[in-house]
């Protein structure tokens, strides 16, 4: 059985405060994008797990789709299978590549082996691999508040528009992401400021991590700044970075910008 994890973007980031547990409290909008991987499982004699396309870091134990499966394994009889993984959407992105094979993952071994989880069952077991995990089981416009695992579906449709993604030669840890940033309350929560015309978004809807990572990372800020230059009408970095990407009424010539960076075009 195959399938096709989605990429996000976020639209809007907003850090709001460090919680007891290590992790923020944060609110930020979810909105999916048509940069895929590809995910097969087959049964097997033994559990596996290999890839292809762009390298994957980390130990094998640490791979969210291995993790899913001792997590499902643990209520359900699972027999062992081999995962195979092609990675298309780009790592140290923002994109949330892998939690999106995870969710998939999970949502994939529901339908091979009937295991009759509901969408709210499957999205309790993805928020145990990570905090945006769970909206990559319906991958549907969503507010995304507390850790980033609480959802709430929005009416957002942007498929009027020319969305393009341009990911530089960067790479940004979370880790990096979070020691640089300052928690602090919103005047102004996005859940009110995302239902404005998208084209006074530019003036009102951030993401708290720019601040710090384009100052440390002065391609990543010159991608955006170039965006708005071919006429985006929002440009923003995704999450914790490296990728930019900018919504256009129509879709961009960005030919100058493909010789130093990877660009998705309409996603």
């Amino acid at each position: 059985m195959i399938v096709f994890p989605n990429a996000k973007i976020n639209i809007g980031l907003n850090i709001i405060a460090r919680r007891p547990d290590g992790y923020h409290d944060l609110e930020t909008v979810f909105y999916p994008v048509k940069i895929n991987d590809v995910l097969e499982v087959v049964e097997a004699d033994k559990l596996s797990f290999e890839s292809s396309g762009l390298d994957i870091p980390g130990r094998l134990e640490d791979n969210l789709c291995i993790k899913g499966y001792h997590l499902l394994k643990k209520d359900h009889d699972l027999p062992p299978v081999k995962i195979h993984l092609h990675k298309n959407i780009p790592i140290g992105a923002g994109l949330g590549g892998g939690s999106a094979d995870a969710a998939f993952f999970i949502k994939l071994m529901n339908d091979k082996f009937e295991l009759g989880l509901s969408p709210e069952r499957m999205e309790d077991y993805a928020r145990v691999l990570g905090a945006d995990c769970a909206f990559f089981i319906r991958s549907k416009p969503v507010f995304a508040f507390e850790k980033g695992d609480e959802l709430e579906p929005i009416n957002l449709d942007l498929s009027a528009y020319k969305i393009v993604l341009v990911m530089p030669d960067e790479h940004v840890s979370t880790a990096e992401a979070y020691r640089g940033v300052k928690p602090a309350p919103v005047s102004e929560s996005l859940y009110d400021l995302i239902k404005t015309p998208l084209t006074t978004w530019r003036g009102h809807i951030k993401n708290d991590f720019e601040g710090h990572i384009f100052r440390d990372h002065p391609v990543i800020r010159g991608v955006k700044a170039e965006l708005y230059e071919y006429g985006a009408l929002y440009a923003s970095m995704s999450g914790s970075g490296a990728s930019v990407f900018g919504i256009f009424e129509n879709t961009p010539n960005l030919q100058a910008m493909e010789e130093s960076n990877q660009v998705f075009y309409n996603v």
